[in-house]
């Protein structure tokens, strides 16, 4: 079994992360905290995913932010 204990990420799905995150803040609020135009204009979960799994960047920024409002105390 490979465990991963200092990720804070590990067992998350990216969709688990965005749904979290879109909880936590509404599509303003990411738009806000990530300037991507997939949670701006006419945003979904279905679009977001569509979008984050093939702009890496962009998957960076959101794990990050992920990290940052939901793990504060992670030293990575």
């Amino acid at each position: 079994m490979n465990q991963q204990p200092n990720n804070p990420l590990h067992g998350l799905t990216l969709e688990k992360i965005l749904v979290r995150l879109q909880k936590h803040y509404g599509w303003q609020g990411l738009y806000e905290q990530i300037r991507i135009n997939c949670f701006n204009k006419d945003p979904s979960i279905k679009s977001s995913l569509k979008f984050l799994r093939k702009t890496q960047w962009a998957r960076d920024k959101v794990e990050a932010l992920y990290i940052d409002t939901f793990c504060p105390y992670h030293q990575g």
